[in-house]
């Protein structure tokens, strides 16, 4: 059984930063890629950013030059450090994980505040 486990989320006033990290356990395949995707009250779930095994990254216009995504392959660790956050960064924050049979799995979600 797939877990993904997030952490890091949390509030933050505009133009700072958060970290947010997702360590994957338990994938009998091998994973392709991992992502974070978010919510936000009212919207359909939407891609933040994903990064395949090779290291090979995709962003959302909308975060574009302020997120990093990043993976540490040994631990299966992913993370999304936030740069330069606005209000409309403000979702609930969700690790992705496809693996080489194409399943998907989804983390528990993370809550990210922007708010003075």
């Amino acid at each position: 059984q797939v877990q993904l486990v997030e952490s890091g989320g949390g509030l933050v006033q505009p133009g700072g930063s958060l970290k947010l990290s997702c360590a994957a356990s338990g994938s009998r395949n091998s994973i392709a890629a991992m992502g974070w995707f978010r919510q936000a009250p009212g919207k359909r779930r939407a891609l933040v950013a994903t990064i395949t095994t090779d290291g090979a990254t995709n962003y959302a216009d909308s975060v574009k030059g302020r997120f990093t995504i990043s993976r540490d392959g040994a631990t299966n660790t992913m993370n999304l450090q936030m740069d330069s956050l606005k209000p409309n960064d403000t979702a609930v924050y969700y690790c992705n994980l496809v693996d080489t049979h194409l399943h998907n799995y989804w983390g528990q979600g993370t809550q990210v505040t922007v708010s003075s």
